[in-house]
C-alpha cells in the first residue's frame, strides 16, 4: 500500500483490553459474551458490545442487555503485566513513544522508511508482534496527525488497520459525526446537535467565531481546528504526571461526615502510596465532588512545602471536605475524589522526616512485602476498599 510522505503517526490501541485478557487466558471464553466487573462494567468484549453493553453502564442493565454474557471479576495485576509486555512492543518498534493509557498510545515511525519500512509496514509489524509476543488484538490509525491517527483507529476498530493519507484527510474526516471530534462529549454534543449540526463538515464550514459564541472561546477554538485537522503536537516520549489521584463513586446511598470520611481515609492512602512508589512530592490538594444532580465542583488547598505524608496530606483533605459541609448537606453527593498537584521529585527536596514518614514508610514495606490489605486503618475494617485500576508508571 502506497502511503503519501507525512502519514507517520501511528494511534494503537488495545481492543476491549481488559475483557481481551480474559479471553486470551481462558479459552473457554473465546467468541463468547464477557463482561468484567458485576456492579459496574468495566469492559465488555466486542460479542458483548454487540448487545449494547457498554463500559461504566450498571452491571444489572448489562446482564439485561445480555442475559448469555459471561461475568468475570477484575483481574488488575493480569491487565497490568499485558499492558507492560504491550509497552516493551511499542518501544521495539518505535523510537518515540507516548502513551495516553495503560491500553493506548502514539508513536512516530517519520525516518525509518530506509532502515525499516513504511509507516503502514511499520503499523503491519506491530500488530502481528503484539499478537504473537501478547497474545492480543490491536487496533492501529495511521495519519499525518495525533489527532487523526485516533480517530482512524476508532474507526478502524476491531483488530483493525487504516490508514489516511495526506490528500484524504477531509474526505475521510468530514462526513462522521461529531462525537469523533476529540473532546466531544455528550454536553457539547447535544449542543451541536441542537442546531442541527451533526457532521464533522458543518463544523469545519462555521466561522469560528459562531463556534466560540457556541461553546466557548477554548472549546470553539479547539474544535473549528480539529475540524480543519489543523494539530501541531508532536509525539512526545511521555512526560511525568502533573497529578496523581484517585477517585470513588458512592451512588445515591445515603451518606454522613463519617463514611465520607472513610472514603478520603482510602483515597489519600492509595494516591500518597503510589506517590511514595514513584518519588514524588506535592503541595496543592484537590477536592473533587459530584452531587446529585450530576453537577461538580472542586476544592483546593496548598501546603507550605511539598510533602508525600499520608497524615499530611490527610489533614488537608479534610479541611476541604470540613469547608465542603454546608454544600453537601444541600445537594448530596454521588462521587468523592482526591488528587495531588504541583508534583516535584522528592529526591530533590529538602523534607521533614518526622514520624508520619517514618510510619509510611513500614506501611508501605509491609503492603509490598505481604500485599495491600496486609495493614489499614480500623475504621476501615470491613469495608471494601474498591477497585484500584492500573495505570501507566510515573
Amino acid at each position: 500500500m502506497f502511503v503519501p510522505q507525512g502519514a507517520s503517526i501511528l494511534h494503537a490501541d488495545l481492543d476491549a483490553f481488559f475483557a481481551s485478557v480474559e479471553q486470551r487466558d481462558d479459552p473457554r471464553l473465546r467468541g463468547r459474551p464477557v463482561i468484567v466487573g458485576a456492579g459496574v462494567v468495566l469492559a465488555a468484549s466486542y460479542e458483548a458490545k454487540a448487545f449494547g453493553v457498554r463500559t461504566a453502564m450498571g452491571g444489572g442493565r448489562a446482564r439485561r442487555l445480555c442475559p448469555h454474557a459471561v461475568v468475570v471479576a477484575p483481574r488488575m495485576s493480569a491487565y497490568s503485566e499485558a499492558s507492560k509486555a504491550v509497552f516493551e512492543v511499542f518501544e521495539d518498534i518505535a523510537p518515540v513513544v507516548e502513551g495516553l493509557s495503560i491500553d493506548e498510545a502514539f508513536l512516530d515511525v517519520s525516518g525509518m522508511e530506509r532502515s525499516v519500512g513504511s509507516p503502514v509496514e511499520i503499523a503491519e509489524r506491530l500488530r502481528h508482534e503484539v499478537r504473537a509476543r501478547v497474545g492480543l488484538p490491536i487496533t492501529v490509525g495511521v495519519a499525518r496527525t495525533k489527532f487523526l491517527a485516533k480517530v482512524a483507529s476508532a474507526v478502524a476498530k476491531p483488530d483493525g488497520l487504516l490508514v489516511v493519507p495526506p490528500d484524504e484527510e477531509l474526505a475521510f474526516l468530514h462526513p462522521l459525526p461529531v462525537e469523533r471530534l476529540w473532546g466531544v462529549g455528550p454536553v457539547t454534543a447535544r449542543k451541536l446537535r441542537e442546531r442541527g449540526i451533526t457532521t464533522v463538515r458543518q463544523v469545519a464550514f462555521l466561522p469560528e467565531s459562531i463556534l466560540v459564541s457556541m461553546l466557548g472561546q477554548g472549546s470553539g477554538r479547539h474544535l473549528h481546528a480539529l475540524a480543519h485537522n489543523l494539530d501541531p503536537r508532536p509525539v512526545q516520549n511521555r512526560r511525568r504526571r502533573r497529578s496523581i489521584g484517585s477517585q470513588r463513586a458512592r451512588g445515591r446511598a445515603p451518606w454522613s461526615y463519617a463514611s465520607v470520611d472513610a472514603d478520603l481515609v482510602t483515597l489519600v492512602d492509595r494516591v500518597t502510596r503510589r506517590m511514595r512508589r514513584a518519588g514524588r512530592a506535592g503541595r496543592t490538594v484537590v477536592l473533587r465532588l459530584r452531587f446529585d444532580d450530576y453537577s461538580r465542583a472542586t476544592r483546593s488547598l496548598t501546603m507550605p512545602d511539598p510533602t508525600a505524608s499520608t497524615e499530611r496530606i490527610l489533614a488537608t483533605a479534610r479541611t476541604l471536605v470540613d469547608d465542603a459541609m454546608p454544600i453537601l448537606e444541600q445537594r448530596g453527593l454521588t462521587l468523592v475524589g482526591i488528587s495531588v498537584t504541583n508534583l516535584d521529585d522528592d529526591a530533590q527536596l529538602v523534607l521533614r522526616f518526622d514520624h508520619s514518614e517514618a510510619l509510611d514508610a513500614v506501611v508501605d514495606l509491609v503492603r509490598e512485602r505481604y500485599g495491600a490489605q496486609a495493614i489499614t486503618r480500623a475504621v476501615l475494617l470491613g469495608r471494601a476498599s474498591g477497585i484500584t485500576m492500573p495505570m501507566l508508571p510515573d
